[in-house]
């Protein structure tokens, strides 16, 4: 058997994606690798498909036991033998696991990485042969990305014991230059083939709202996609807690996840969500890492994210299967103090000296920075996205907000030499709120402690507000005209390029969204993305009505099994049986995602279906092509 033959008979795919075979030759051709693919782009195929091509044991070391638990069920309903190993299993059932593994029951083992440094595991790899050891989540090794996991380190130390190193892949989504270095560096992977293929997901839309009232926003949103399943995210456990109480008062099916919660109450909630029980999950950043869920249609961030790093991963949860789906940021400038105060009171490690805890504190304080210039940008912003991570993007997308979005050219440049001739006369010493409110003309107590009123700056902006001259800082902050101290004081500095400004040979002028009606401004954005639109976009009348018969089957299997609907099949497998229409075996194995195991234990009943609802005749059930 190939690893085609893999592919189809236990995934359902009759080809690979971008980067899956060059990742996957370079593995049986014995190389370390690196993939870093973007959220969706099928990572799991990269390290599964081999695993069962390789003589021994292929050991997955995977941070979170969500992620384990939803890839071993994946496995095991497509008939691969897999298990894990974590927290969650008793020492009994650890031991009865290790005892299958060892006698050759299983290909994949999936572990926490602090099992790997226990008694027990140590004398069980020195009994078996460990072809390949791969790092799911690679980022979390890295002390200075956003997600550093301590426990990851392990995994060097465990490779070292070893009697025999094995080949080492690993894998992530999000990673700068500095992170793939560190990954790279870290767990020692020798001259390791390196692919990265991308981080768009052009599946997903993106947008940056600024509502009056976000209560408002999302309950709206939620209504107009009241058959979608979302996750809306907040930076606190208050705001998760108020959200939650307000949908659950306007009736939504929604639950909640943070680490406030007993263990036993966030599982159940997380479970609800997985098997759409609740459609509609409210999360901190302590939910996502490895939920699997693949029919997410959107995510909201009820606030802002510290990184860019942490929102496209958080983003990234949406849309998995392909199909589009929204990524909507709700901004407000205090989302900035928020973070603020969350980064200020961040616990840190231990081992970190003083001058590592100053380094960490500075690049947090860069991220965030990047992440404000994302929500105040008029640019394309999945062409901000890309450039972030290294990437070159166009300056038109067509599927984000400020693409689609009109706006009105305005020349700010006198504006601009005045803000730059304040700073200038304030020497550099204040940020934005006092360099507004110098300009604006503001009497408040703290302006006239600092003696600015004396100012020949002072007022010189007075037909503005302090709002509007902000805005216009902010805006030469993105075009490198002015920067910021990467402290807790952040002041304004005057950069080179403002020299041209002040001296009349460069002019500054700024993207404004034209006047939208208020009620367009308070209601939630028509989502390109709905379900209906988008099925429909395929399938017609009758389509969408076989559809939905299809994912009522498949909501009863799940059911049955206790198994997530989408482990069973993706919505994009019910919308190829739709336009496929099989009505046999052999037609039925052409669909995308159903293998010989997954016919097998649930293809005659959707055949059934079909066969009821087509009366045994094709017919077509899509526009266009299929």
């Amino acid at each position: 058997m190939d690893k085609f033959d893999i592919l189809k008979k236990y995934f359902g795919y009759p080809d690979f994606r971008e980067g899956q075979e060059t990742l996957i030759d370079s593995i049986l051709s014995g190389k370390d690798v690196l993939g870093i693919m973007p959220t969706g782009a099928g990572k799991s195929i990269c390290y599964q498909v081999p695993a069962l091509l390789l003589p021994g044991i292929t050991l997955v070391v995977s941070p979170l036991i969500s992620l384990m638990k939803d890839q071993v069920h994946a496995l095991n309903q497509a008939g691969i033998h897999a298990a894990y190993i974590n927290s969650s299993l008793s020492e009994s059932q650890i031991s009865k696991a290790l005892q299958l593994a060892a006698a050759g029951q299983y290909k994949i083992i999936y572990v926490a990485p602090e099992r790997l440094e226990t008694y027990e595991f140590l004398t069980f790899v020195e009994r078996v042969e460990i072809s390949m050891l791969t790092v799911d989540e690679a980022h979390c090794i890295s002390q200075w990305g956003q997600d550093f996991r301590p426990s990851y380190l392990k995994i060097v130390q465990f490779i070292n014991r070893l009697r025999k190193r094995p080949i080492i892949s690993a894998f992530t989504a999000t990673a700068t230059e500095n992170v793939k270095e560190d990954i790279v560096c870290v767990l020692g992977l020798e001259n390791p083939y390196i692919l990265v293929t991308g981080f768009d997901r052009k599946n997903l839309y993106f947008a940056v709202e600024s509502p009056k009232k976000k209560d408002s926003y999302v309950i709206n949103y939620i209504r107009e996609h009241d058959t979608q399943s979302g996750i809306i995210y907040c930076a606190t456990r208050k705001n998760v807690e108020k959200l939650y109480e307000k949908l659950k008062d306007e009736g939504v099916a929604v639950t909640k996840y943070h680490a406030g919660l007993e263990s036993e109450e966030r599982k159940k909630n997380q479970e609800d969500f997985i098997y759409d029980n609740c459609p509609v999950m409210i999360a901190t950043n302590a939910f996502g890492m490895g939920i699997d869920k693949s029919n997410v249609r959107y995510v909201i961030h009820y606030n802002m994210p510290q990184s860019l790093e942490n929102y496209y991963q958080e983003a990234g949860r949406a849309g998995r299967d392909g199909e589009r789906a929204e990524c909507i940021l709700l901004y407000s400038a205090q989302d900035v103090a928020i973070n603020r105060f969350l980064l200020d009171n961040k616990e840190q490690n231990s081992e970190y000296t003083k001058e590592e805890i100053d380094a960490v504190r500075e690049r947090d304080e860069e991220r965030l920075q990047a992440m404000i210039f994302y929500c105040m940008t008029t640019n394309c912003l999945r062409e901000y996205i890309l450039k972030y991570f290294g990437e070159k993007g166009n300056s038109y997308c067509g599927n984000c907000l400020n693409c689609n979005r009109e706006y009105e050219e305005s020349d700010v440049t006198h504006a601009a030499k005045s803000i730059i001739s304040c700073i200038l006369e304030a020497r550099q010493r204040y940020g934005i709120n006092v360099i507004a409110g110098i300009l604006a003309g503001d009497e408040r107590a703290k302006l006239r402690e600092y003696g600015v009123f004396s100012y020949k700056s002072y007022g010189n902006l007075r037909e503005m507000n302090e709002v509007e001259i902000k805005r216009i800082i902010n805006y030469m902050l993105t075009e490198g005209l002015l920067f910021q101290t990467n402290d807790k004081y952040m002041l304004l500095k005057i950069s080179p390029e403002a020299d041209e400004v002040l001296h009349g040979n460069r002019s500054v002028i700024m993207k404004k969204a034209k006047t939208e009606p208020e009620k367009e401004k308070e209601s939630a954005v028509k989502s390109k993305s709905s379900s209906k639109t988008r099925r429909s976009d395929t399938l017609n009348s009758r389509g969408l009505e076989l559809f939905e018969q299809l994912r009522e089957l498949r909501t009863a299997i799940a059911r049955e099994e206790g198994m997530p609907p989408y482990i069973i099949f993706a919505d994009k497998s019910l919308v190829d049986m739709c336009v496929k229409v099989p009505l046999n075996k052999s037609d039925m194995l052409k669909v995308s995602g159903v293998g010989e195991n997954k016919y097998a234990r649930y293809g005659e009943r959707f055949l059934d279906v079909i066969r009821e609802y087509t009366g045994g005749v094709r017919e077509k059930f899509y526009f266009g092509n299929p």
